[in-house]
């Protein structure tokens, strides 16, 4: 994390607050996830964090009074779903998706073309 006065990547701000979501045992208003953040952002900041993980689709929010409480997504309920989601949708935007596929592919070590090769069955 960024020290005190610099300021923080946003991804590194949606994965703090991931990772509270992913440890918590149900679904969190901000003000729980400002304090399991340590306190030092602003609960306005927690909240456009926690906004754009919902109009991405990472978290789901239910209201709970006048406020939300929010909680992964079921298909991002961990990392690796979140990395698989963030893989599918670069794959998505690519007009020819063998191409992309071939090269990442060609990318992978021999343990992960392995890896790759087990899940499909080859």
């Amino acid at each position: 994390m960024a020290t005190e006065g610099q300021r923080r990547h946003p991804g590194e701000l949606e994965s703090g607050v991931l990772s509270v979501l992913w440890a918590a045992s149900g679904p969190m208003t901000p003000a729980l996830i400002q304090r399991a953040l340590g306190g030092g952002l602003a609960r306005t900041t927690v909240n456009t964090i926690l906004s754009r993980l919902h109009e991405k689709g990472v978290v789901e929010r239910t209201r709970v009074g006048r406020a939300f409480a929010y909680a992964p997504a079921r298909e991002v309920a961990d990392a690796p779903g979140l990395a698989a989601r963030r893989m599918r949708s670069e794959l998505e935007k690519e007009q020819d998706r063998e191409a992309v596929l071939a090269r990442f592919v060609s990318g992978l070590s021999d343990a992960d073309e392995e890896h790759l090769r087990r899940l499909l069955g080859g």
